[in-house]
């Protein structure tokens, strides 16, 4: 990017960090000694092994969580009662990641935050080592191979379509080009009963006040490509519906991407008698999940017709409505599935006249936190609060249309807990073929080391007796239970 591109960006995102790489493509600059550069005040940070390869460190520092395909070694580490995402790679490529990270997450776009780079990393015999990324654990969130380990709806493939979709084009409204766009380099939540998609990965990726009608459409095709890669690689492992045809799903996402970008950013022309039709286009983007904060609006040359075009659009309509009113902050389809249900204990209660904020402070007391108590203890490291609600909702929604009656709140919770809850586990032996895949992946695999240093098989891929209990001990041990209780 020139000096001219860099003053035309957002403020916020010029302002975002302290590391600025210096351009060109030249060696690595070698610190002297270990620097730490972070976004966090975590003193424990000082206190790992960063002497050693990352992929010796001790199995006790290490997070039991599935990994996505990297080209570099990867490791989830508890660093006092958090869980950071590591990744060794280069300085320039670390020090550049983790600004443009800093910088997307200024911007509010959806990726995961950077904690830390590391540099000047060095072992014990004096050998430079390569620098590490850290970056925060996105909570309750899976790479797309281990959703498909799952048992989940067959549409489940077009779902992350979807998501990604949204994913893609909130990045190229914010000026992100992202160069290597894949479902590798994304992690997903579930959103009631859809995803959101977060970027994980933005090593190729670039800021710019605005991107080219080509740059948009490189992200696309490449998109695409990958896309169908990934998913015939699912299919022959199994892991795929027979009924999924990886072509349409990958031609699915230029499809997705295009109607979503021309409802957010075309001009619209309506004849002067024909206004309320701005507030319909407004509303169809609210029903879309956006916010509109400036419409530009102007006539033509003969003043017969009027031209609207949304200047600035967000993301999170429903959910900054329902933090505003509950404090929950959840993914876009939850909150419109909780602001739903927020209206019908409204009008249930005959409480209509009534400021909606004080209806959502009960509804919070005896109907969202009396429930979300209810999730067993082993499961609250597996399932976000409102996406458990979402889905009470909908099993009793089903009861009721079964036994022609409405059911209490309460049954539908224990039927669910019962036959749906149990889908969300992630066994020993899957957790295994999900990281050893991962790991398989790494552009410098020649590179394996044991735990005193030295090259060979590393200790942590030669340990496969793990068993079950112990996934879900280190899975409970690695979230954080604080964000479901009441």
């Amino acid at each position: 990017m020139d000096s001219t591109d860099q003053l035309s960006l957002d403020p916020r995102a010029l302002k975002a960090t302290s590391v600025q790489v210096p351009s060109g493509s030249g060696a690595d600059r070698e610190p002297e000694a270990l620097r730490i550069t972070a976004a966090s005040s975590n003193p424990k940070m000082f206190t790992l092994p960063w002497e050693k390869p990352l992929a010796t460190w001790p199995k006790e520092l290490l997070a039991n969580l599935p990994r996505g395909i990297s080209r570099h070694v990867v490791r989830f580490v508890r660093v006092g009662d958090e869980v950071y995402a590591m990744k060794e790679i280069t300085q320039r490529m670390a020090e550049r990641e983790y600004e443009l990270l800093r910088k997307l997450v200024k911007l509010d776009l959806p990726a995961v935050t950077p904690i830390a780079v590391v540099t000047g990393r060095r072992d014990a015999s004096g050998q430079p080592l390569e620098a590490i990324l850290v970056t925060r654990h996105l909570k309750f969130s899976l790479p797309y191979r281990a959703l498909f380990a799952r048992n989940l709806r067959p549409d489940t493939a077009e779902r992350l379509i979807d998501a990604l979709a949204v994913l893609l084009v909130r990045l190229h409204l914010g000026g992100f080009y992202w160069g290597d766009v894949s479902l590798s380099n994304v992690l997903f939540l579930r959103d009631a009963d859809s995803f959101a998609a977060f970027l994980v990965d933005a090593e190729t990726g670039a800021l710019y006040p605005s991107l080219t009608d080509g740059q948009r459409e490189y992200d696309i095709d490449l998109a695409r490509t990958n896309i169908i890669g990934e998913l015939m690689d699912l299919n022959s492992g199994d892991l795929l519906s027979p009924d999924v045809d990886e072509v349409a799903v990958g031609n699915r996402l230029a499809g997705r991407y295009r109607s979503l970008w021309a409802a957010l950013t075309e001009a619209e022309s309506f004849s002067p008698d024909e206004m309320w039709k701005i507030e319909q286009r407004v509303n169809k983007l609210n029903d879309l999940g956006f916010d509109v904060d400036e419409l530009e609006m102007k006539t033509d040359e003969d003043g017969k017709r009027v031209l609207v075009r949304p200047r600035v659009v967000d993301a999170g309509y429903a959910s900054r409505k329902l933090l505003r009113l509950t404090g929950l902050d959840v993914q876009e389809n939850q909150a419109r599935r909780l602001l739903n249900d927020l209206d019908v204990y409204r009008t249930s209660t005959w409480r209509q006249g009534e400021e909606l904020e004080i209806v959502a402070t009960d509804w919070m007391r005896e109907v969202f936190e009396p429930t979300v108590r209810m999730i067993p203890p082993e499961y609250r490291s597996r399932i976000e609060p409102a996406q458990f609600f979402h889905e009470v909702l909908t099993k009793r929604w089903l009861l009721a249309e079964q036994a022609g009656h409405d059911v209490p709140l309460a049954e539908a919770v224990r039927d669910y807990i019962d036959e749906s809850l149990p889908e969300y586990k992630l066994d020993a032996a899957d957790m295994k073929t999900i990281n050893d895949e991962a790991d398989s992946a790494v552009v410098d695999d020649d590179r394996r080391w044991a735990q005193d240093g030295t090259q060979g098989e590393a200790a942590d891929e030669r340990d496969d007796s793990a068993d079950s209990d112990d996934v879900d001990d280190d899975y409970r041990d690695d979230q954080d239970a604080s964000v479901w209780a009441s």
